[in-house]
């Protein structure tokens, strides 16, 4: 991610309390990039796991809140200023917050919108807490306020093929996935398939039709 980090680092350079930086591997100038914007880079090796890797980020972040970044994103100057209003305003109850995720279907992605809210602000430690007076039950609901400041995604190239590769890591029949990122898996094969995948991924389909 050498030619897009310091363009994002910076827009958050006054916004946050810490950086922290997970290098998945990379091989170019990221890491000697991240260390101008922060000493807390962590190595983690790559498994395939995007979900994986945003775990251990969040395991190593120490403030109240953690804001979760891609290298590719960009904030402009007015959603700043949105966002240091938020910090300031941001009531305690308040689990997650999300925003505007923009410019998705640049580069032919898998979204459908080129706008949509995303969970981007999570609270580190989350409080339980009990409810009713008599055969009490904690409260599980997850408090989420939706901001107005807009995210912009600014990748350089098609993340598809990447996405799909990982995708034929982990689908085959027998392993279920959630309806969510089966209806990704499909996408991505439009978009990034070769003939030969559209025939492979015949057989995951066909078992995953009747598992419904």
């Amino acid at each position: 991610e050498e030619n897009v980090l310091a363009r994002a680092l910076e827009c958050f350079l006054d916004i946050v309390d810490e950086i922290i930086n997970v290098d998945t591997g990379s091989t170019d100038h990221t890491k000697e990039i991240a260390r101008h914007y922060t000493d807390k880079i962590y190595d983690f090796k790559w498994c395939n796991d995007f979900s994986a890797a945003r775990n251990f980020s969040f395991s190593k972040a120490a403030m109240d809140y953690i804001y979760i970044a891609d290298a590719d994103e960009i904030i402009d100057e007015a959603n700043r200023k949105k966002f240091k209003i938020l910090k300031q305003a941001l009531i305690e109850e308040v689990d997650i917050v999300q925003m505007k995720y923009g410019n998705q279907l640049n580069f032919d992605t898998a979204y459908n919108f080129d706008l949509e809210y995303r969970p981007k602000l999570f609270k580190r430690l989350r409080t339980f807490r009990w409810l009713e007076p008599i055969h009490e039950t904690v409260d599980t609901q997850t408090h989420i306020f939706d901001s107005d400041i807009i995210i912009t995604h600014k990748p350089e190239n098609l993340h598809a093929g990447r996405d799909f590769r990982i995708f034929q890591q982990h689908i085959q029949p027998g392993k279920t996935i959630s309806s969510r990122l089966h209806g990704f898996y499909a996408r991505e094969l439009f978009i990034a398939g070769k003939d030969e995948d559209f025939f492979k991924a015949y057989a995951y389909f066909e078992w995953s039709l009747h598992q419904e």
